[in-house]
């Protein structure tokens, strides 16, 4: 059974010999809808659409135990639209959504715990809307994002997080992380919201 998380609540992964190692991550939103018109003799117009639609980007950032980014380069401690897999193949991004339609997962990444080199003792996982600050475009104006993990053994869901509070005027959000923790694989629900974060770099700069 699939155990909702509140912001900054922890579960375990891998404690007692689970077995678990392939997950899914799935992460996703819906640009909000705009207010209808209505009141009295149609006085109240509706808002205008954006100009853009929402092109919102997952990505996960590696990180070594000091909490600093894991390797050398870029591709070592970065998987996203630009490097959508690891070299140790422990991480696969399966593709970039330009605009988060439809129900259900927008983006989604598969990790394998077995495979994560030696080094990499946390992933963070984080959403950030591509050029939100050019297109005057926030997380305010999103609705129903969530992320959520899912045994990749069975297809059962292990957890979700769904994020509920106002984000109006940031345009970046760490969402959620899996960190090793003596020997063991947890995840924390987190939900911080970042400002000034339309380009990924903004979001990678924290942990450098």
């Amino acid at each position: 059974m699939s155990i909702n998380l509140k912001k900054g609540q922890k579960i375990d992964l891998t404690k007692g010999g689970s077995g678990l190692s392939r997950i899914m991550v799935g992460l996703g939103w819906d640009e909000a809808q705009p207010a209808q018109g209505g009141g009295a003799f149609g006085l109240f117009k509706s808002k205008p659409q954006p100009k853009y639609e929402f092109d919102c980007d997952a990505s996960v950032i590696l990180l070594n135990e000091m909490g600093k980014l894991y390797g050398s380069n870029a591709k070592d401690c970065l998987v996203y639209f630009g490097n959508l897999k690891h070299s140790s193949e422990s991480i696969i991004h399966n593709g970039d959504n330009l605009t988060g339609a439809g129900d259900g997962d927008d983006e989604q990444i598969t990790v394998d715990l077995s495979l994560l080199p030696t080094g990499v003792d946390k992933l963070v996982f984080v959403v950030n809307i591509y050029d939100g600050e050019k297109r005057n475009q926030h997380f305010g104006m999103i609705e129903n994002a969530f992320i959520r993990l899912v045994d990749l053994r069975n297809g059962s869901e292990i957890c979700r997080f769904n994020l509920t509070e106002d984000y109006s005027g940031m345009t970046g959000m760490i969402v959620g992380e899996i960190y090793r923790y003596k020997g063991e694989w947890k995840f924390n629900a987190i939900g911080q919201p970042v400002k000034d974060a339309g380009r990924l770099q903004s979001l990678v700069n924290l942990y450098a």
